[in-house]
């Protein structure tokens, strides 16, 4: 067995095991097939409960070449496996899910379309492994490591420590305990797209059973303060002991990365990996990098398509472009150029997102 099979099947074992699906390994575990799916890669697996009962189906991927990370395509519908039908069942429920985001995804813009469209709104979950929030404890917190103050508004009392709200700098600052976890799984989902702590940012995601929901909303013109009014909040919050990671951006960052990443505003600097998140995908065709985070700053999501650089490079220019478009409010334009030096000249496009939907800019590098 090689590893992308011994990882998609650690990886099957592990949520059918969760308390929602089976409660427990299962008794029998085993690859049954395998097809291709819009360009990625799918093993068909059945299962049995208990030695006892009956072969189920269920599918798990998607990959792209060789690579173990996968797209967070995992599920079972608990139905009979039969070899004559399996792979049928097995595409349905990859394009059941891929139709369940995309609908979620153009409800989202739609019921909140004014919002993405203005600058200056920040809102994330940050994952808890207990419903507790001392909210005593943050405010101190967050005046020690800060020097803000969130004094108790009158008309909006705090509720025996489940939610608080308080303005800074004419910004409004939300946070609230949901005792229950993110709905429809979104956090387990999509923190599959942290390439850099995927394994531990899944089990973070699996783990909670109840989130902050921390919300700051800012003026339109100054985007920025209220984003990192946003970071200074959310890292006090991952602070807590039942913290396990934030869910923002369309990832989930650990405590630690996203609190190390905060910091860097002691010096001055900002805190853009907690500020935009990037992504990574790597196939035969190229390297591939998108962002999320950008319209929080009035700004359309980038994308570089299939790139022959080095996914460090391409990471680094995406890094860059964002840093440029947040800090300096630039604003790029469909049919002009990019560069950072005299010679360098990146074709810049605005078309529909391959990685993000709507609209994104394509960086030609």
């Amino acid at each position: 067995m090689n590893a992308q099979k011994k990882a998609a099947t650690a990886v099957m074992e592990e949520w059918l095991s969760h308390p929602q699906e089976l409660g427990k390994k299962p008794a029998r575990l085993e690859i049954a097939g395998g097809f291709e799916l819009h360009g990625l890669h799918y093993y068909i697996f059945k299962f049995k409960r208990t030695m006892l009962s009956p072969w189920k189906v269920a599918v798990c991927g998607g990959y792209g070449g060789d690579g173990l990370g996968h797209c967070g395509h995992i599920f079972s519908e608990m139905e009979p496996y039969d070899p004559m039908d399996a792979q049928e069942k097995c595409v349905a429920m990859v394009e059941k899910i891929r139709q369940y985001w995309m609908e979620r995804v153009e409800k989202q813009e739609g019921d909140g379309q004014d919002a993405a469209k203005t600058s200056g709104g920040f809102l994330g979950f940050v994952l808890l492994s207990t419903p507790q929030f001392d909210v005593e404890k943050f405010c101190a917190s967050l005046k020690e490591d800060w020097g803000i103050d969130c004094p108790e508004d009158s008309e909006n009392p705090r509720d025996e420590g489940a939610a608080i709200a308080f303005y800074e700098d004419d910004m409004m600052a939300t946070i609230g305990l949901m005792e229950a976890k993110v709905p429809n799984g979104e956090a387990e989902y999509w923190a599959n797209s942290n390439f850099m702590t995927r394994e531990k940012s899944v089990a973070a995601a699996q783990s909670h059973t109840a989130h902050l929901l921390v919300a700051v909303r800012g003026r339109d013109s100054a985007p920025l303060e209220a984003g990192k009014l946003f970071v200074k909040i959310a890292a006090t919050c991952l602070k807590a002991p039942n913290a396990l990671g934030i869910y923002d951006c369309g990832t989930v960052w650990l405590p630690e990365d996203f609190i190390r990443s905060a910091m860097v505003m002691k010096e001055g600097e900002i805190p853009m990996m907690d500020l935009v998140f990037i992504g990574l995908y790597q196939d035969e065709k190229g390297v591939s990098s998108w962002t999320n985070g950008l319209r929080s700053f009035g700004k359309e999501e980038l994308e570089i398509i299939q790139s022959s650089q080095p996914p460090s490079e391409v990471y680094t220019m995406m890094t860059s472009i964002s840093s440029y478009l947040v800090q300096e409010g630039a604003v790029l334009h469909d049919g002009e150029t990019l560069g950072f030096s005299a010679e360098q000249k990146l074709p810049i496009t605005r078309s529909k997102g391959v990685y993000v939907e709507g609209q994104s800019m394509k960086i030609g590098f």
